[in-house]
């Protein structure tokens, strides 16, 4: 059966997708600033006559005098696969094969410690994980005649995640913070589920490592500092098992791909 999707119904790419996963992310943080520098009792703005017009504290004001800060996370993603088609697809146009984002669904912990004294801007991050991972496939027959004709294969997997992080983070500035962040990600398949032997005929390897890189906002707040991560990630194995069906055989390679929005919780 046919599957709709929504990019293609709005005739969106790649690049459009990550442009609005961007906005997204400055909406979601432009309210959360605001709030971080709630008005208290610490600094005083004044006016041109010396009227008192504001009070800023700092929160948290020896945070980065500790050197360990455990954390947890909860994360939504897009995911998919980059997908080659082999050279059987090329030879026979078996079917042409094309990639799906899918929501995906994750949650950690964070353990961040600091490389260097307290005003290093260096911290590495551990936050294994657990993600419910969906990424489809569309499979078009070659002499395609009607939307029923497309096949869809999906791989739906729950991962254990192990990313090791190095994080770059900006000078303060009250009570926020920018940063950036990247590194590498081992991933295991827990399990895979397998609901429909029609639609789960393609499958993947139950091991990856993704290149992932990211920016963040750091909101410090009186009890707890909240950060706002964008993430994308890339897979740097060929995650394809061969089978002899027309799928497997259609393709020469799959990699993960992603784009995903951690909020990360910290004391």
């Amino acid at each position: 059966m046919a599957t709709p999707h929504f990019r293609y119904q709005l005739h969106l790419h790649g690049s459009q997708l990550k442009g609005l996963a961007l906005l997204c992310l400055l909406l979601l943080v432009l309210p959360l600033g605001a709030a971080a520098q709630r008005k208290s009792s610490s600094r005083a703005n004044r006016g041109k006559n010396g009227t008192l017009k504001s009070i800023t504290v700092d929160n948290l004001p020896n945070y980065d005098f500790r050197w360990f800060h455990p954390g947890m996370y909860v994360s939504i993603s897009a995911s998919r696969f980059t997908i080659e088609q082999s050279a059987s697809y090329i030879q026979n146009q078996y079917v042409t094969a094309n990639s799906i984002s899918s929501p995906s669904l994750g949650v950690g912990f964070i353990g961040d410690a600091r490389l260097g004294g307290p005003l290093s801007p260096f911290i590495l991050r551990f936050s294994p994980g657990v993600n419910f991972l969906t990424r489809r496939v569309e499979f078009t027959p070659r002499n395609y005649h009607s939307p029923d004709s497309i096949v869809t294969q999906e791989v739906t997997s729950t991962v254990a995640q192990f990313p090791l992080m190095l994080k770059y983070q900006s000078d303060r500035r009250r009570n926020t913070r920018m940063y950036m962040i990247a590194g590498l990600n081992p991933i295991l398949t827990a399990s895979n589920r397998r609901s429909n032997p029609k639609s789960n005929q393609l499958q993947a390897l139950n091991s990856d490592l993704t290149l992932e890189y990211g920016v963040g906002l750091d909101l410090f707040y009186p009890l707890f500092k909240l950060a706002p991560e964008l993430r994308f990630s890339h897979g740097l194995r060929n995650l394809l098992v061969p089978h002899n069906d027309v799928f497997s055989q259609s393709l020469q390679s799959i990699s993960t791909n992603s784009v995903t929005l951690y909020l990360n919780i910290q004391n």
